[in-house]
């Protein structure tokens, strides 16, 4: 990332032995009133690629919300490819809205790793920890808000890690950053832009913007003549928004600044942390379809209008989730939380279920599809059963339109279709050709990896053991340690694997004996209780949870 000659430059991430580096901003305000916080951060040790480390061959577009269509996607730095994702506001479990978000923007982020190199991108995801809602919440429940949104940042982690979402480079919090958002502020009132109202907020000017609505394509004009925003007699317009409220008693939470004890509105938040994150300029801004306005709109007229730069060449926004055909409404009582998905299906189904609808497409959540979904990832986890898939996977046809289709503004349903069309290949070679049918499993696994699927052993998902996710990817254990234990399969089915077992070989005699009756009866008292028994070749029986 080039040293920019003002405005904020961020934190870069500090792993593998990478070390912060400094240089001074060059913005007279941000020395004279914070001087601590007046080193702001460029990058002079950019991380090159590690010896071995091959990068694909591709050409990925990527359609940009900012100009409408798909674009070539050539980074600013090729070496340093940066990625923010609007992240949870965390006074409440993550809705099934919140997995969408969490799961594409994983896929972004594995598929950027795989073809720039996995140090040379970096990928922040922030958290809003103090606004409306959580001010509420906290005092709902007789709590602090620190106590609250850090009970809720775990139980954040625990639904993503179980999702098979990767931790981002770095997860900044609105609290931790209070200076640099203050700082922002501040340049906003000295170029003009912020005013302080008379009710002693801070507001942003949107007429001192041109390029207001560039991204939404609203016309203030329009905005105005239609506008259902609320009138604030503070206000100049009806469309300027807030940076900094001012304190309330009734509220127990505020931070000094130069315009009275308060704290910050949620728009100026993001563009704070993004901008002392990733430098002045980045790549690529991504979150739900429903941030585009006003929230991803305020953050370019603050940012650009802070820092005189272009603030995003790429926005990226995933479509909205729906149940049964209608929006998601706590109202309608079709509101569904990840962990009441999770205590009926495996957290891999519900991962493949999204991805098997392009992200910016509408996402229907339903029972139906959802079963639609276990069903093809037990075909995909099938076709590996039995293979050995530790070989080294080459380049060939199956490969190239994996990569077209990923290249393709991330077409994970055209991929997952190339998954489905190397299990078939495999299942029609594994009787007659066993090495070629492990190179295709082992095709099938590398690039469902790229998706995060298919990570497990194929017993592990086939007979439904409890998903523990971890640094090294799905393990089968004990389900408490990820937080749902809800989602063992014993407990809903009733019987265990050692019972199951039992059966089988007993049914196993039975046959050898030529006792068909006793066979089949084996047969319907497992398929009772969820079963699918699978006869093979050799006279071993194979069996998984339906």
């Amino acid at each position: 990332m080039a040293a920019n000659d003002k405005g904020f430059e961020g934190r870069e991430k500090a792993s593998d032995g990478e070390r912060f580096s400094w240089v001074f901003c060059s913005h007279p305000l941000i020395s004279l009133l914070f001087p601590p916080f007046a080193a702001l951060s460029t990058r002079t040790d950019i991380a090159r690629p590690r010896p071995g480390h091959q990068r694909l061959k591709t050409m990925l577009h990527i359609h940009n919300n900012l100009t409408k269509r798909k674009e070539l996607f050539t980074p600013i730095d090729p070496e340093n490819v940066r990625l923010y994702v609007c992240g949870m506001t965390v006074y409440d479990y993550c809705h099934i809205g919140h997995a969408r978000v969490l799961v594409v923007f994983d896929v972004v982020n594995r598929y950027l790793r795989k073809v720039f190199g996995d140090r040379q991108v970096t990928y922040i995801r922030n958290i809003t920890d103090v606004d409306d809602k959580i001010i509420a919440r906290a005092n709902e429940n007789g709590e602090s808000i620190e106590a609250l949104t850090n009970r809720f940042i775990t139980e954040m982690n625990r639904d993503a890690e179980v999702l098979g979402v990767r931790r981002p480079d770095e997860e900044p919090r609105a609290t931790t950053h209070m200076d640099e958002i203050i700082a922002m502020i501040q340049i906003l009132v000295d170029k003009e832009h912020a005013y302080q109202g008379t009710n002693g907020d801070v507001y942003y000017d949107v007429s001192s913007f041109d390029g207001y609505g560039k991204l939404s394509g609203k016309n203030t004009d329009d905005l105005r003549a239609g506008s259902r925003v609320e009138v604030v007699a503070a206000k100049d317009d009806p469309l300027d928004f807030v940076l900094w409220k001012m304190a309330k008693l009734e509220e127990g939470t505020s931070w000094p600044s130069p315009w009275g004890d308060g704290r910050p509105g949620w728009h100026i938040e993001c563009s704070a942390m993004s901008v002392g994150c990733l430098g002045n300029h980045f790549d690529i801004h991504g979150g739900g379809l429903d941030l585009q306005f006003p929230h991803h709109e305020n953050e370019i007229a603050q940012s650009e209008a802070a820092t005189g730069e272009k603030f995003v060449n790429v926005w990226m926004h995933n479509g909205f989730v729906r149940v049964d055909e209608e929006k998601m409404s706590k109202s309608l009582g079709n509101f569904f939380t990840i962990r009441e998905v999770l205590k009926k299906y495996d957290p891999e189904v519900l991962r493949f279920f999204i991805l098997n609808s392009h992200y910016r497409s509408p996402l229907n959540y339903s029972d139906k599809h959802l079963d639609e979904a276990k069903a093809a990832l037990t075909t995909l986890y099938t076709a590996l059963r039995g293979l050995d898939v530790s070989e080294i996977v080459e380049d060939n046809a199956y490969v190239q339109r994996f990569i077209a289709a990923m290249d393709d503004d991330f077409n994970t349903p055209e991929a997952i279709a190339v998954l489905f069309e190397l299990a078939r290949e495999a299942n029609c070679q594994r009787c007659c050709d066993t090495p070629l049918a492990a190179q295709l499993g082992a095709k099938l696994k590398c690039l469902a990896g790229y998706l995060g699927l298919l990570e497990r052993e194929p017993d592990a998902f086939l007979k439904g053991r409890p998903v523990i996710r971890g640094a090294g990817g799905f393990q089968a254990g004990d389900a408490s340690l990820s937080g749902f234990s809800s989602v063992q399969a014993a407990e809903s089915t009733g019987i265990s694997e050692d019972t199951i077992e039992v059966l089988i070989a007993e049914r196993l005699k039975a046959r050898a004996n030529k006792n068909w009756t006793e066979s089949d009866r084996i047969r319907d008292e497992l398929a009772e209780q969820g079963i699918v028994l699978e006869d093979r070749p050799d006279g071993t029986t194979d069996w998984r949870r339906e």
